[in-house]
């Protein structure tokens, strides 16, 4: 089926926890004219479609549970780290009740603020290997959360499907993101499973990405570019350069297909942040300990295959039947 990249399906209701009443054991949430109240600082890192989705699931679960709009204070980083970190004191000196991060750099500089406040964090790749976590199936201090970790390596897998003729392949991602580089090292030991060649492109700003994007034409038959949250934003960027010199991109969720990526098999941005929404709400209504919730994962068989039908037209590519047939295709609007 197709539609317009303009419109985003939203989740529907029965994803949404239910049954929420009552305030915690702890006082952290009242009633008030009917809705619950808490003081949640939500800090976001970068301004993209992916971490805007788990902003939106997120309070979105959070108000059908009852909670207040005057409940969230909202803040984003623009992609700036140091920004984060000023955001993440101030939600400590206003001593709120928790604090949702989304993505790993504003995860990371809210769990350096503070041991004590409740974090629940989504859009993070890897808690435990980003020195979030202990571990990933019990955390061990007070940040708990849903990942994003993709499912690189049947993306590469989708790569080699989609693309029979694609021999050399660049992995390309921001080295600066511990997020970016967990999925780049899947993707090496994923091409090498394949029996692709692969070559690893590496930026540390968005003044990068166009250059290095070039220095890969006539190197490469197609590229993969991993959840990062720089390359998200810059993606339209890369995107346009590598049309230009007929370089696929097989890309890490739907936000990088809808600016000009030509596939992925990914997750559900805003489904994460239910996921992590729910979270909250056991750790504000129950009196639930991050330390002992393990981080959520979304479900690999609710992966959807998103196909940029404009950039398909562009290549003159013929997905097989078996990939066209599970496939939900985007037009970009003129």
């Amino acid at each position: 089926m197709k539609k317009q990249i303009t419109c985003t399906a939203i989740l529907s209701a029965a994803m949404v926890l239910t049954g929420c009443a009552g305030g915690s054991a702890d006082g952290q949430t009242d009633a008030k004219g009917g809705e619950k109240t808490a003081k949640i600082g939500i800090v976001q890192f970068a301004e993209h479609p992916a971490l805007d989705a788990s902003y939106e699931g997120f309070v979105d679960t959070m108000k059908e549970a009852g909670y207040s709009e005057d409940s969230f204070d909202y803040k984003n980083a623009q992609g700036d780290q140091s920004n984060c970190t000023t955001i993440a004191q101030t939600f400590v000196n206003d001593g709120d009740d928790l604090i949702y991060a989304i993505a790993t750099p504003a995860a990371q500089a809210a769990a350096n603020e503070t041991s004590d406040i409740p974090i629940v964090v989504s859009a993070v790749t890897d808690p435990a290997a980003s020195g979030l976590a202990e571990s990933n199936d019990k955390p061990g201090g007070n940040v708990t959360g849903a990942s994003d970790l993709t499912p690189v390596e049947s993306q590469i897998g989708l790569l080699k499907e989609a693309l029979p003729d694609a021999k050399k392949i660049a992995i390309m991602y921001c080295n600066a993101e511990d997020n970016s580089r967990i999925q780049a090292e899947l993707a090496e030991k994923a091409c090498e499973k394949e029996g692709l060649e692969y070559q690893v492109a590496t930026v540390t700003d968005s003044n990068q990405i166009q250059q290095v994007t070039e220095s890969l034409i006539g190197k490469v038959d197609a590229i993969y570019v991993p959840t990062d949250n720089l390359l998200a934003e810059g993606m339209s960027t890369l995107s346009k350069v590598a049309t230009e010199h007929k370089i696929p991109t097989i890309v890490g969720e739907e936000g990088m297909v809808t600016s000009g990526g030509l596939m992925t098999n990914g997750i559900d941005y805003y489904e994460l942040g239910v996921l992590a929404a729910n979270q909250a709400i056991d750790i504000l209504e129950n009196g639930s300990d991050p330390a002992d919730m393990a981080i959520a994962y979304y479900p690999d068989d609710k992966c959807t295959l998103i196909v940029n039908q404009s950039t398909l037209d562009r290549f003159g590519i013929e997905l097989p039947a078996s990939l066209k047939d599970k496939a939900e295709f985007i037009t970009e609007e003129e």
